[in-house]
């Protein structure tokens, strides 16, 4: 009597008495006997070998791929916007004579680093060596030696009274092509000088070369030249006044704030564009390939996750028979199930997790692995020229390699229902009929 209600109270307290809880030890025993397949099971074998290889290359190759270009989007924004102004400030009624007045009052503007009046023009630069075209810009010494990506990265020569001689700074590469250093001089021509009954007569004049700078974006190393404030305007005929002014602020992303509060503090009629509108398309083509790059590789992971489901069910009609014993044994539909859950979650989990290693591994390391190949093969992968930047660059984000991470495992887990559930529903008495 005792044992009936003892029975009756565990059966009313909804536990099961003649099976096992799930993810048991035999269950997991099952599926590592399943992965380690036999001789007669070698293709299944492969087929598992290519899925995990698959999935791996596949997770490293997106977290190296969004790496590197999360890296290069940031090293050319960090360049673009170290030598270039987040903002453009230019006069609509009037020449701005009164700059200096001007960028005092808008670097007082909360967020507002420094406001820099320059004075651009083009010009002929040339040497006894050679000639290429530059962009000359005026530019006060204490604004130049704030600048960014000038200020901190002049590698011959020094920015020491700019203002008092007429010395000029020059990039690295625009330096090397002309072949010259501190001290040598430069001959720069302007097509627009001095208007004579004749026409307008070029302007040339030769300046020392007083610093080289190396931005570490080739464009700008090979064409910027800084001169003196006031010779440039003497140079370009400005007449005491300047082209415009560039605002520096501390959040380049919150450029509507810093427009609405700098056209308050400007007092006078102003035209502002910021680093979004003059690089818009630049920036949006990097977003466009970046998203492309994610969705074309993330077929890789795919096809990997579709080579688990092929291998699962060939090694289910491989084991149909031993299916069919263990469920003659007691081993609920469920449990078969998960046996095969657990095999072909295995390889999805190991391989996410082997590609997530693979991955951090080389984009933490991925300028040294690209000199190491270049040294190699003795070839210039990553040219200058083509890419802007002197070095590969790779930012991982947390987020994103998560995204990654957690993609693949469910994709991995997926790929696995089907086999198992049909795994699950084989009918032993069917399976053992013709053994």
């Amino acid at each position: 009597m005792e044992q009936a209600v003892a029975a009756k109270k565990k059966a009313s307290s909804g536990k099961v008495s003649n099976g096992t809880r799930p993810f048991a030890a035999f269950e997991w025993m099952m599926a590592g006997r399943y992965l380690r397949a036999r001789r007669k099971e070698g293709f299944i074998s492969v087929i598992a070998g290519f899925s995990f290889t698959g999935i791996m290359l596949g997770v490293a190759t997106l977290i190296i791929v969004m790496a590197v270009m999360n890296g290069f989007r940031k090293e050319l924004l960090g360049k673009i916007l170290g030598i270039n102004g987040h903002v453009l400030v230019q006069a609509v009624d009037k020449p701005m004579t009164d700059f200096a007045e001007l960028a005092q009052k808008l670097s007082k503007v909360p967020g507002v680093k420094m406001a820099v009046p320059l004075v651009e023009g083009q010009a002929l630069a040339s040497s006894p060596y050679a000639a290429a075209g530059a962009l000359v810009r005026g530019i006060r010494e204490s604004d130049l030696v704030r600048l960014p990506s000038v200020g901190g990265n002049v590698r011959a020569g020094s920015l020491a009274g700019f203002d008092k001689g007429e010395g000029i700074a020059i990039g690295k590469r625009l330096a090397d092509q002309l072949a010259v250093g501190p001290g040598d001089l430069v001959t720069l021509v302007s097509p627009r000088g001095a208007v004579t009954p004749m026409g307008t007569m070029p302007r040339l004049k030769s300046y020392k070369v007083a610093a080289i700078f190396e931005v570490g974006m080739s464009e700008y190393d090979q064409i910027f030249i800084f001169m003196p404030l006031p010779e440039a305007q003497a140079y370009f005929n400005r007449k005491g006044d300047v082209n415009f002014i560039e605002v520096y602020t501390d959040n380049p992303d919150a450029m509507p704030q810093f427009r609405r509060a700098l056209d308050a503090a400007a007092e006078r009629p102003i035209f502002m564009v910021d680093w979004r509108q003059r690089n818009a398309t630049f920036f949006g083509a990097l977003q466009v390939e970046r998203n492309v790059m994610f969705l074309i590789l993330t077929l890789i992971v795919l096809v990997a996750a579709l080579n688990i489901i092929s291998g699962l069910i060939m090694l289910v009609k491989d084991k149909s028979h031993d299916i069919a014993i263990l469920r003659t044994m007691g081993a609920s539909q469920g449990s078969v199930m998960r046996i095969f859950l657990i095999t072909g979650s295995t390889i999805g989990i190991i391989g996410t997790l082997t590609g997530l290693l693979v991955g951090l591994a080389v984009s933490l390391n991925v300028e040294e692995i690209r000199r190491f190949v270049s040294w190699l093969t003795n070839t210039q992968l990553f040219a200058p020229e083509l890419y802007f930047l002197s070095k590969l660059p790779a930012e991982l984000d947390v987020r994103e390699t998560t995204a990654v991470v957690v993609m693949s495992l469910t994709l991995s887990v997926l790929a696995t229902l089907y086999p198992s559930w049909r795994a699950a529903r084989l009918d032993p008495v069917e399976a053992l009929r013709y053994e």
